[in-house]
């Protein structure tokens, strides 16, 4: 490439594709051509041995009706122009101006495209028009008077969405033709580059064995040294065979008679190493720790808490004693473990080591490094756990913003932090905003991993699942628990806490289409499986308690229901204390319960309860506050406190509107509790017509709980006995009969 050109390349882009850019830029001046082209003659000019310096314009452009001196220089001093096509690109000003300018500079041919969304020419048809990804100025030629004319151009592009070159094989297209070589020049190359990185990353995975090796090949290089260094080359090399040793005879069956005519499992070969690593590998702390932090970390992928964390706390025991752990080694140690105390809900002690880990990072200045920032998202997933969202909240848009700064946007670890943040808008109630990160997280993912079955996809299914689901979109969430289950079922074989979820999950679904039997099925399923995983005083155990529960409430079984719910009610203080959102919401459904056993007294101080933790954890309008202010506003109805009843049923009816929308079977049931209370306080006519419309519209509707459809229909009897209408009341009482038996 000629050195007559201050810049290799000039990146145009519109600013909402900002982010890509960054990649590209960074991408572009990393890059070291092959050795064998570096010199060489091209028809771009002779390839030098790096694409830097590239010029990219990091800020916004004034608002002014040129490009401006500098950005016009800038131009000028670039050997290449790259657009960064998209729907934004193709209607943003600047970006066509940039083109138009470098074009008249007589390098047309030296404008390349990288297409990151849209579709190119859409623009032909009125229909596909706003999908257009071509600015004007790369689809025309200019004219003789340096204007564009209408002859369509060709542009020289590289397609970087999903399923078409992929983000690596564009980033190549690019730099073969700035440098004027062929692709596959290039990409052969890449290919090899790759496959070192993916064997670096293999053995990173065998207990230490990179940096042991690593060490292993430095006592090579050392060997003409003084004798001092020699002798600690050659102790560093023995370790690593010794390391080496240990993994390989892990995986090796000496008396196959010890399986017994059964299939050895990877948990048997795996308990049987953590006993030897303490007797063959004595008076080696530091290889017993980094074997004892892998398999701890093994376990923990198996759902296998309890020897995950006797591993972990052996293997943090030996870092902190040994002079010759490594920063990298501490932190390690300290978020897996923190990470299973997580998961054993020991939530105390693992803020401890969270918080340990991050100070370690912060006292290092490492704070905008990958391991600073998993521990942030270990931290946030604590406090989700916790019941404490708000907190979590910029936790986790902290580590979205880092990552997409440290990483390409399409890594997993981007999908990752884009799809927590969605669940914590679902936590607290921000149901929108929820399913388009999570939505966003899930095309991320497919698009760099492919349909193959993966434990992130699964997950990512279920959560996108939950979300549809509470917004009213039942067939939608199904069909996706199905996908994850089935995807899980191939992933995990026997018990597994993914398969327990995605159980639950569709438990939650035939639940709500009234398929009772099924779903309690799935509910006993999931239970017997997490109470062989996690013990019987565990956060998840609690929720199919409460599930299984809603199932008996549902099938007219209301003593079991009420018991169920105490026993979930139980475990959730004794794993969190009085207060979390778990507790209110169960404190809730209670309280309800019981005022349809007539215990009106307790039922209020319970659904008092719950509502007064419930304005203090969660957001102002979230839907389980806006349930128990609905709830005891029907209860203050009966009991003969209609003014209350009518304050707490406007402002449910409010929440209901503002997270669910007009349509939203919860917002019916606020509607009905709403024109119950109207017609309480005098308001007769407003509230008969209110009870009517919210019945009619939750009998037709094929998601709302069949209970939610008897309650309407009681307060328009409960009604109409109240203002003396004797026929209207006994014919719902009749209705109530014929459908629900009672």
């Amino acid at each position: 490439m000629s050195d007559e050109y201050k810049y290799k390349a000039f990146i145009s882009y519109s600013h909402a594709d900002e982010k890509w850019a960054g990649w590209l830029h960074r991408a572009l001046e990393s890059y070291q051509p092959p050795k064998h082209l570096i010199g060489t003659t091209t028809p771009m000019g002779v390839v030098p041995n790096k694409v830097a310096p590239v010029f990219r314009d990091r800020d916004e452009l004034a608002s002014s009706t040129d490009l401006g001196a500098d950005l016009t220089a800038a131009l000028a001093a670039s050997a290449c122009q790259i657009v960064i096509c998209s729907m934004s690109a193709a209607t943003s000003h600047w970006v066509n101006e940039e083109i138009l300018a470098f074009k008249r500079l007589g390098r047309s041919n030296r404008i390349f495209s990288l297409i990151i969304d849209g579709e190119p020419y859409a623009s032909g048809s009125p229909e596909s028009e706003r999908f257009e990804c071509f600015p004007p100025a790369l689809r025309f030629k200019l004219g003789a008077d340096g204007e564009l004319s209408d002859v369509p151009a060709e542009p020289i592009a590289a397609d970087a969405r999903p399923g078409k070159d992929g983000k690596n094989n564009a980033k190549i297209k690019l730099l073969a033709g700035i440098l004027g070589v062929g692709f596959d020049d290039l990409r052969q190359r890449e290919l090899q580059r790759r496959h070192r990185r993916l064997a670096i990353i293999t053995g990173a995975a065998v207990a230490g064995m990179v940096i042991a090796i690593g060490l292993a090949a430095t006592a090579i290089i050392a060997r003409n040294e003084a004798d001092r260094q020699r002798v600690r080359a050659e102790q560093e090399t023995e370790t690593a065979r010794r390391t080496a040793d240990f993994m390989i005879g892990l995986f090796q069956v000496s008396d196959p008679g010890e399986a017994r005519g059964k299939t050895i499992t990877a948990r048997e070969i795996l308990i049987k190493g953590a006993g030897r690593i303490e007797e063959e590998l004595a008076g080696e702390p530091v290889i017993q720790a980094s074997l004892m932090t892998t398999m701890g970390q093994v376990f923990t992928g198996l759902g296998l808490y309890g020897d995950s964390r006797e591993l972990l706390e052996n293997a943090l025991t030996r870092r902190r004693e040994s002079r010759e752990t490594s920063a990298s080694d501490m932190n390690e140690s300290l978020s897996s473990l923190a990470h299973v105390l997580t998961l054993q809900a020991d939530y105390e002690q693992a803020e401890k080591l969270y918080r340990e880990a991050i100070d370690n990072l912060e006292q290092a200045d490492a704070v905008h490094t990958q391991e600073y920032i998993d521990n942030i998202a270990g931290l946030a997933e604590l406090y989700y756990q916790t019941g404490q969202y708000e907190q979590a909240e910029p936790l986790l848009r902290q580590v979205l913003d880092e990552r997409q700064r440290l990483l390409d946007p399409d890594d997993p670890e981007v999908a990752d932090a884009m799809e927590e943040l969605g669940m914590n808008m679902f936590d607290q109630g921000r149901y929108e905003e929820a399913e388009q990160l999570v939505r966003g997280a899930l095309t991320l993912r497919i698009g760099s991993m492919g349909s193959e079955p993966h434990p992130q996809i699964s997950e990512n299914q279920s959560n996108l699942a939950m979300v549809l689901q509470i917004l009213g979109r039942i067939d939608e969430a199904e069909a996706l628990y199905k996908q994850a289950l089935a995807m899980d079922r191939k992933l995990h074989t026997g018990q597994h806490p993914d398969i327990a979820f995605d159980l639950t999950n569709l438990g939650l679904v035939y639940q709500a289409k009234g398929d009772l039997e099924t779903a309690a099925q799935m509910y006993r399923e999931a239970m017997a499986m997490q109470t062989e995983l996690l013990g019987e005083q565990h956060p998840e155990v609690a929720r199919l308690w409460n599930n299984l529960a809603y199932v008996h409430y549902y099938a007219g079984d209301l003593p079991a229901a009420l018991d169920e719910m105490r026993k979930s009610i139980a475990i959730w203080r004794q794993t969190h204390g009085d207060e979390h959102p778990e507790i209110a919401g169960s404190l809730s459904t209670l309280g309800r319960w019981l005022a349809e056993t007539g215990e009106i007294t307790e039922s209020e101080r319970l659904l008092r309860e719950a509502l007064a933790q419930q304005q203090k954890l969660l957001e102002p309008n979230h839907e389980n506050t806006a349930l128990t202010r609905m709830s005891l506003a029907d209860l203050l109805i009966r009991d003969g406190r209609p003014q209350e009843a009518l304050e707490l049923a406007t402002a449910a009816l409010q929440s209901f509107r503002q997270t669910l929308g007009d349509d939203h079977w919860f917002t019916l049931m606020g509607q009905s509790v709403y024109g119950s209370a109207l017609g309480a306080t005098g308001r007769e006519d407003e509230g008969e017509e209110l009870l009517l419309v919210s019945y009619q519209r939750l009998d037709a509707d094929d998601n709302a709980a069949p209970v939610a459809v008897k309650q309407a229909l009681q307060r328009l009897t409960e009604f109409y006995e109240a203002t003396g209408n004797a026929e209207q009341a006994g014919k719902f009482r009749e209705v109530i009969e014929k459908d629900f038996g009672a």
